[in-house]
């Protein structure tokens, strides 16, 4: 049987939310609850957006002459949410500082890595943004599925984040239907070679440049050794163990008929407009053709 690409809902809207955080007073150091781990990986989560979210808005609007008018006007929406993002973890990050954490080698990395994929055509760079953004929009599914991955944290960061996962979900199919149009002359097997590929390189880089980052940060925190890598890796892949739940709907991405939209998790998106900490089941559920 011949799979099916299950495109974005017809009846999706990309609503930037344009919100502000953490202007009235600064967050303690250990924001996320007191823990050194669960604090570094999302300060050192936090320092590749400025940039990075940047790098998606560059690298999605260089195809977006000759679109669709529905993914242009989703490619707008999209470009907005993105600077908000951006604005906001400038934000972030300038108050992780001010609270005492060195974050320049972990900026001074995510730059690195952009330039390696700036120097290669335009093509590359959206190849890299749909897979990253693949794998933003499953971290912030677990995120808002699953409430124990920010309990404890301070309110004022933990609504950032949730903020932000929310239109990380709304968005999650403008890379790749942009991705899919910039090749529509490729041939399939063409395409899903050039995107595995990319999302191998991506998550290699983002898993070892994620963990070392907030291996340095726990140093800055004098958590190091042994004991830094113990409850790094409890905390990621045991309990609550993010990357361990993400794994299922990461390895997705290589089976035949993949969209992101497979999964129409907007139940997620009710959840956060509703203002609820309980997140309610699909009203429905639909078989896909993958």
């Amino acid at each position: 049987m011949t799979a099916t690409i299950l495109p974005t809902p017809t009846d999706l809207s990309i609503t930037p939310r344009d919100r502000r955080f953490g202007r009235e007073a600064a967050a303690p150091r250990l924001w996320h609850g007191g823990r050194v781990e669960a604090t570094a990986i999302y300060n050192a989560l936090s320092t590749t957006f400025p940039a990075g979210e940047a790098f998606f808005v560059e690298s999605v609007r260089a195809f977006r002459d000759g679109a669709p008018s529905k993914l242009a006007e989703e490619i707008r929406n999209f470009t907005t949410q993105e600077a908000i993002h951006s604005r906001e973890h400038d934000g972030f990050n300038k108050r992780a500082s001010k609270s005492g954490y060195d974050l320049s080698k972990l900026e001074e990395r995510v730059l690195w890595r952009l330039s390696i994929t700036k120097s290669k055509p335009p093509i590359v760079s959206l190849a890299a943004t749909m897979a990253l953004e693949h794998f933003t929009a499953i971290l912030a599914h677990q995120l808002l599925a699953n409430a124990r991955h920010l309990a404890g944290a301070e309110k004022e960061s933990a609504d950032l984040w949730r903020w932000h996962a929310t239109e990380e979900i709304e968005h999650k199919g403008v890379a790749y239907d942009t991705w899919l149009h910039a090749t529509r002359h490729w041939p399939r097997s063409k395409r899903w070679k050039v995107k595995a590929k990319v999302m191998l390189y991506v998550t290699r880089n983002f898993v070892v440049d994620r963990t070392a980052g907030a291996l340095e940060l726990m140093r800055q925190d004098g958590v190091t050794g042994p004991t830094a890598w113990a409850r790094l890796f409890w905390y990621l892949w045991i309990r609550p163990g993010m990357f361990r739940k993400i794994a299922g709907a990461w390895l997705k991405f290589f089976l035949p008929g993949f969209h992101p939209w497979n999964e129409d998790d907007r139940h997620l998106l009710r959840a956060y407009e509703a203002g609820t900490e309980r997140v309610p089941a699909p009203s429905k559920k639909v078989r896909r053709a993958v």
